[in-house]
């Protein structure tokens, strides 16, 4: 008898070290490719991207499921879920009893943790199998929490087609995370994977309402709902679309996941009402301008150098829209100058206010002509800087020296390339836009002018945020040089319609400057002003030329309200948004409680604009608003702004009025801009 236990306990050992030497050679693959979901500030989705096969899988996370999904998840599927290692015996015990009674399949005793071994290795549903599905689901559990186990199977579980997980289907189905469901979304959530093809709402609706009222029969057998919310919920419509996913600033998420990060959440600095009112004004000039013109641009906040809005198209329906245009090069126009002149400070060269003739000059076989091919004969460098003439331009270029200036870009992080010698006369072209720049670059080199001539680098995610904060800033400029240029540019002649912000009552001052490439192929403009610096690209994404428009008659404007947009958002809120406080880029402050008019302002005087645009108007207050000329509603336009098109000049009354009844005025003067 001895000699027998000793074997039975020899053999019982053995075979517990064959089962832990099969259990360490062949674990259960676990590491699960997961959709990655790229974030605003505030850590909500920005764009979704499916895993490498087209499918689209979200984690599960129970904190952000209902607690009665999963109440009724169990009762359905796995009722001694939290009392078994994986497989459940009495469970396997009933199952037999069953099936031998009524000499048929009529029941299984899959647990959860079966059915997730069975998603992670899908194989025939054979008797082998399951035994294969057994060793795995205890192996499974050796390695994972029970709350683990849940959210790898609702990670994994299929909702037909290209579905898995409930947080996938939650989204795609409902709209909404699965965090607070009706009885009805309960049920249909627990149907469609019992048959995730034949139940699809969106091509089978039928098929799963039919499915849904015999999962709400058994919840109401097994007590969950009583039968009066089980008729309701039987009753309650079936989602019979597919919704998409999130997909804002489209090409920004993109760039950052072609970087290679692995990591299924990534949360970047974008700030969601910056990026919406950029898309907004950057779509409305598009669209003025013709079906074949792009726009993008970005907003630096000056802060950490976050990006906190990119525009990569206005449209991927549009020529181009596939393409992130900020980092395709484009000739940058006159938008270099500044640096040109501030390196001419800084060496001591020339000052704001050195006489620099502007006359006919030719370098060796260079001869650069000014815009509008006329000369201006001897003014000052500033004068010289704030109506963009190219010969006083080129003429500091030259004793800087071409190479000079081409090596800080580099130094600042700004790749630049020219063909044949960097010293050579050609080569002084670069202060007219004679070589490629990004609408990056541009950013990079205008926030350095609102961070005293130092370059720091543009920062997209917290993590960048971490390494940046380890690298000393180059400087690009001196501080008194960029101070300089800055308090040029603030003083630049403005567009039409828009009063000099020295002359506007609490107007914002903004450091410009505009660019058009030859042949009027990219118009820009950017600039810095308080905490933020913003730049503007409009042409077509082909390089194709479109006479007349210049940055300034066409991306300057756009420029400004980007600015004007900054300004509302940090000073208040805008117009019906909610006034909830949030940690984000552009920080707001309780509303007023009456309705205020941010433009255009009481008593201001306003010019035409020559190009018949209208005049975006801008308040904030409690909830909606509504706005009329003499007494006259203005309506908005699809993009949800407040267009007015004046009539002609004279004095025009101003009314906003908010959803309890109170308003405000103001009243301006409209004058032409040619008079």
């Amino acid at each position: 008898m001895r000699r027998l236990a000793l074997i039975l306990g020899g053999g019982l050992l053995a075979a517990a070290l064959f089962v832990l030497a099969i259990d360490r050679a062949l674990p259960p693959p676990l590491e699960v490719q997961l959709s990655r979901v790229v974030t605003d500030s505030d850590g909500l989705p920005l764009r979704t991207f499916p895993v490498e096969d087209g499918r689209w899988r979200l984690a599960a996370d129970l904190d952000r499921v209902d607690p009665r999904f999963i109440e009724a998840l169990l009762l359905i599927e796995d009722e001694r879920f939290y009392a078994h290692g994986g497989v459940d015996l009495l469970a396997v015990l009933r199952a037999s009893r069953d099936n031998i009674l009524r000499g048929r399949i009529v029941s299984g005793a899959s647990t959860i943790t079966m059915q997730t071994a069975r998603l992670l290795e899908p194989r025939p549903r054979t008797l082998p199998s399951k035994a294969i599905e057994a060793f795995r689901a205890w192996q499974i559990e050796r390695r994972l929490t029970k709350r683990e186990v849940l959210e790898l199977y609702l990670t994994l579980t299929p909702y037909g087609g290209n579905l898995e997980g409930i947080r996938t289907a939650s989204l795609a189905y409902l709209g909404r995370d699965p965090k607070a469901l009706t009885d009805a979304e309960i049920a249909l959530l627990l149907a469609i994977p019992q048959a995730p093809e034949a139940r699809r709402p969106d091509l089978r609706p039928e098929a799963a309402r039919g499915g849904r009222k015999a999962v709400l029969s058994q919840l109401e057998a097994k007590e969950f709902l009583p039968a009066q919310r089980m008729d309701e919920a039987n009753v309650a419509a079936v989602p019979e679309d597919r919704k998409a996913f999130p997909s804002d600033a489209w090409h920004f998420a993109g760039s950052l996941k072609q970087d290679g990060d692995k990591r299924a959440i990534l949360r970047t600095t974008i700030d969601r009402p910056a990026q919406m009112a950029l898309q907004r004004l950057l779509a409305i000039t598009a669209d003025s301008e013709g079906p074949d013109v792009q726009a993008a641009g970005l907003i630096v906040r000056l802060e950490d150098n976050a990006v906190i809005a990119s525009v990569g198209s206005v449209g991927r329906g549009r020529p181009g829209g596939w393409m992130d245009l900020t980092n395709r090069k484009r000739s940058p126009g006159s938008t270099l100058k500044p640096f040109v002149y501030g390196l001419a400070f800084q060496e001591g060269i020339a000052a704001p206010g050195t006489r620099i003739a502007d006359l006919p000059t030719r370098f060796g076989g260079y001869e650069p002509q000014n815009f509008g091919r006329t000369f201006n004969g001897e003014l000052t460098a500033a004068e010289a800087l704030q109506h963009s003439l190219n010969v006083p331009a080129v003429l500091l270029l030259d004793r800087v020296g071409p190479a000079r200036f081409l090596g800080s870009l580099r130094s600042s992080g700004v790749p630049v390339a020219l063909p044949g010698t960097e010293n050579s006369a050609h080569s002084l072209a670069v202060a007219l836009g004679g070589l490629g720049t990004t609408a990056q670059d541009l950013a990079l080199l205008y926030a350095a002018l609102g961070h005293d001539g130092e370059v720091r680098p543009l920062i997209r995610t917290q993590e960048e945020a971490l390494v940046a904060g380890q690298k000393e800033p180059f400087r690009l400029l001196s501080a008194e040089a960029a101070e300089d240029i800055r308090s040029i540019l603030e003083a630049s002649p403005t567009v039409d319609g828009r009063l000099p912000a020295k002359l506007g009552k609490g107007g914002t001052r903004i450091a410009f400057k505009t660019g058009t490439s030859y042949g009027f192929r990219d118009a820009w403009a950017a600039g810095v002003s308080g905490d933020h610096a913003v730049v503007v690209w409009i042409g077509r994404p082909d390089g194709g030329a479109r006479p007349g428009a210049t940055g300034r008659e066409t991306a300057l404007p756009v420029l400004f309200d980007v600015f004007d947009a900054i300004s509302v958002q940090r000073e208040g809120v805008g117009e019906d948004r909610p006034a909830e406080p949030k940690p984000v880029a552009l920080r707001r402050i309780k509303r007023q409680t009456a309705p205020e008019i941010v433009f255009p302002q009481d008593g201001s005087t306003l010019w035409s604009k020559a190009d018949g645009r209208p005049f975006v108007l801008s308040a904030r207050g409690n909830g909606s608003l509504s706005w009329y000329v003499d007494g006259k509603p203005i309506q908005r336009d699809r993009h949800g702004n407040v267009l007015w098109h004046p009539d002609g000049e004279g004095f025009y009354r101003f009314t906003v009025a908010d959803a309890e009844g109170r308003t405000i005025g103001a009243k301006v003067r409209l004058v032409d801009s040619g008079a």
